[in-house]
């Protein structure tokens, strides 16, 4: 384990640099916990959390105490698409700080507002970044680390290969977190010796057994190689890396130009976006219980060439710790 890592573990209060990523709609309570309790740290997606899975905040956040007592993340999205969904996001994160929720990743946004509530309790926020720009400006907010989404990552992913994500940004000065493209410990391995504080994954904790998504999302993962993930622009309306399944084959990859002029619109973007996380939101809800459908659209990273098994989540974190 380098330098960079062992502070990270220190200071979040964890035994492993394993981050279990927040994704919609996989990031059920009992996932959370496990790799929580294995000694990575699992993050909290609140939509999944409240919109998939039916829980209140708090009552999700109790499900997850009554399973492990470790220390586990939150994810915020703080782009403003509306009033409303900020005012209900500050009230989530004030609750999971009374929680006793100490790491925070933010993306979408300026995190400043969540930098302030934060720090005030003594906690720690991580910003997403795709390119240096982004991590400059979260930088100034005042995070303490950044979260790297290279391009060989699933949902929203970057443009740039890990290596070259590390190098634009080491000099800034933060710790550093390599997210896309890991779904094997040796990869795990080599992202830490590059000089990674952690590394994060979702592609490879959907493939567990207690992740809740489907038999069918799972086993697409399974039989996908990096070259059947493709972006999309129908999920959210900017690219999001999915398996190329014959439904992404019919339907293309491409939104309509309709969409395309509102989403590129100063007065209708954020509209436009709303819409699309609504859609999505009751898509993905549907998804859980009706496997077929909307859940064509199994969102993946490129990491899927290393993963060849469905495992616990548990074992997963002890693998990879035990490749340093």
């Amino acid at each position: 384990m380098n330098e960079a890592a062992r502070r990270f573990v220190t200071s979040v209060g964890i035994q492993n640099p394993v981050i279990c990523g927040a994704m919609y709609p996989c990031s059920n309570p009992e996932l959370v916990a496990a790799v929580s309790d294995a000694g990575g740290l699992g993050i909290v997606q609140p939509l999944s959390l409240t919109y998939v899975y039916g829980y209140d905040f708090k009552k999700g956040l109790a499900r997850i105490r009554e399973l492990t007592s470790k220390p586990i993340g939150m994810n915020v999205l703080i782009e403003a698409s509306s009033e409303v969904y900020l005012e209900r996001m500050r009230r989530w994160v004030d609750e999971a700080l009374d929680f006793g929720v100490r790491f925070f990743v933010t993306a979408l946004g300026n995190p400043a507002w969540v930098v302030e509530k934060v720090h005030a309790r003594g906690g720690l926020v991580f910003h997403d970044v795709t390119e240096r720009k982004w991590a400059e400006k979260a930088k100034a907010a005042g995070v303490d680390g950044l979260i790297c989404v290279n391009g060989r990552a699933g949902g929203h992913a970057g443009s740039r290969n890990p290596e070259e994500l590390f190098a634009s940004l080491k000099d800034l000065g933060l710790p550093l977190v390599c997210a896309g493209g890991v779904g094997d410990p040796e990869t795990f391995r080599k992202m830490i010796d590059l000089g990674y504080a952690a590394v994060q994954m979702g592609t490879r904790f959907i493939a567990t057994e207690e992740c809740k998504a489907s038999p069918e999302y799972k086993q697409a993962i399974l039989d996908a190689q990096a070259d059947d993930i493709v972006l999309t622009e129908r999920l959210t309306g900017v690219p999001v890396a999915v398996i190329n399944t014959p439904y992404v084959k019919r339907i293309g990859v491409h939104a309509g130009p309709l969409a395309r002029y509102l989403l590129q619109h100063r007065k209708f973007k954020h509209w436009m976006r709303l819409f699309y996380q609504v859609k999505s939101v009751y898509g993905f809800r549907r998804s859980i219980v009706k496997p077929k459908g909307y859940d064509d659209y199994w969102q993946a990273g490129r990491s899927v060439d290393g993963i060849h098994s469905i495992d616990k989540a548990s074992d997963i974190v002890r693998d990879f710790a035990a490749a340093l």
